[in-house]
């Protein structure tokens, strides 16, 4: 991609997907935003202000907001900001509109639920040939979208094509360091939300902050295992879009999973907890889990998780079976 022009094409139009857009702004980019809806798409070319999903938010005037897919062809990166379940759907439209050299740059942090296709895998197979990468760390829209400083991580097979990346998305206050660790990158961003749950239970139910740091530390144990067994790299998990995104997602109600769970944990119904909204751990916790299964990879934390979510486990019995476990060395 070095010395591309053309804007920085954004598919999706959510919280993340528009704090995204005016930070590839405020980095000297033209941006257009994909939506699916032409109304909102009109709304907010009209308002510069995206109320539903993030409010006081105002669209930089270099953002052209649209309805029309085909409109992303120009792009020189487009980043894929649509749930993770959507992936194949979308990745697989794009196929036939951009250019095989554009890179797709995933944002959303998730397993395939059907198949347990980790997403990069999921685009490589719709777009054979294309490049891929994927952006992920301690993020949250309305610090992004305020200006607050912000470092993520950007991870593509192509080193040149990450730096590249980087650079172009880079700007005064959102720092975007780059990589080749695709795999673990993912994974990290994948695996976090899961445990976020379960940091959220212990904190709705009021077991205290020594119980959370205990979750945070196994679990991020749980996640080192399953990314080394998939192929991640350590120094990876131990970066930005490992434990940096851990401990944020764990430690905040900003964070829809920690809020989920903390819901659950309040003695609210799975359906309840959730408000409606689309909680990527609770979809992700039995892709993960199967995929732990496959390798025999020990994730006790996951898999409460998971038995929660399934109803076969109340949130006592899974805190019960958690601090039975035979005791053993930590390491």
């Amino acid at each position: 991609m070095p010395g591309a022009t053309g804007p920085i094409g954004i598919a999706g139009a959510g919280a993340w997907g528009t704090a995204l857009a005016n930070a590839a702004a405020i980095a000297g980019n033209d941006v257009i935003l994909w939506m699916r809806s032409q109304e909102q798409a009109s709304e907010l070319a009209g308002t510069r202000a995206n109320e539903r999903f993030l409010p006081g938010a105002r669209l930089l005037d270099r953002i052209a907001p649209t309805a029309d897919l085909s409109l992303l062809a120009a792009s020189h990166a487009v980043l894929l900001v649509t749930p993770a379940q959507t992936t194949r759907e979308l990745a697989g439209a794009l196929a036939g509109i951009l250019p095989r050299e554009t890179p797709l740059v995933l944002c959303a942090k998730g397993i395939e639920r059907t198949t347990g296709a980790f997403l990069c895998d999921v685009v490589e197979e719709v777009r054979p040939g294309a490049p891929v990468a994927v952006l992920s760390g301690p993020s949250f829209a309305h610090d992004v979208v305020r200006g607050l400083p912000t470092a993520v991580t950007l991870a593509c097979r192509d080193a040149a094509l990450a730096e590249d990346l980087a650079v172009a998305l880079s700007g005064p206050t959102l720092r975007v360091y780059h990589g080749t660790d695709v795999r673990g990158v993912e994974i990290g961003g994948a695996a976090k939300n899961v445990l976020a749950i379960a940091c959220g239970a212990v904190t709705g139910r009021g077991l205290g902050e020594s119980a959370k740091a205990a979750l945070i530390a196994r679990g991020f144990a749980e996640l080192l295992r399953f990314a080394r067994a998939y192929g991640g790299e350590a120094g990876t998990l131990m970066g930005l879009s490992g434990l940096g995104d851990l401990v944020l997602t764990c430690s905040s109600t900003q964070s829809r999973n920690f809020s989920f769970g903390f819901r659950l944990g309040q003695g609210m119904g799975v359906q309840a907890a959730s408000g409606g909204k689309l909680v990527e751990g609770a979809t992700t916790a039995g892709a993960l889990v199967a995929l732990a299964r496959e390798k025999g990879i020990d994730m006790p934390i996951a898999e409460a998780v998971e038995k929660i979510l399934s109803g076969a486990w109340t949130l006592d019995e899974a805190v019960d079976v958690l601090m039975n476990r035979p005791i053993k060395s930590e390491h």
